[in-house]
């Protein structure tokens, strides 16, 4: 009997976004091979807070979290 479940790959990959006004925004990426390359994030983020998802502002960096 094999008691260890191999974990499932996460479907979706969790960001927060820092602002240069100290504000932060959550950003969620669906792609988890996309969510590895730090230029298409930034992409992302950019493209989302020209949809109005993300917030205006000037973003000062952007870390993965989960």
């Amino acid at each position: 009997m094999n008691t260890f479940r191999k974990s499932s790959p996460a479907k979706t990959v969790m960001f927060v976004v820092n602002y240069d006004d100290a504000r932060r925004a959550y950003l969620w990426v669906d792609n988890p091979t996309r969510a590895g390359d730090d230029r298409a994030v930034g992409l992302i983020a950019r493209t989302q807070q020209e949809q109005g998802i993300l917030p205006e502002g000037t973003i000062t960096s952007i870390k993965r979290v989960r």
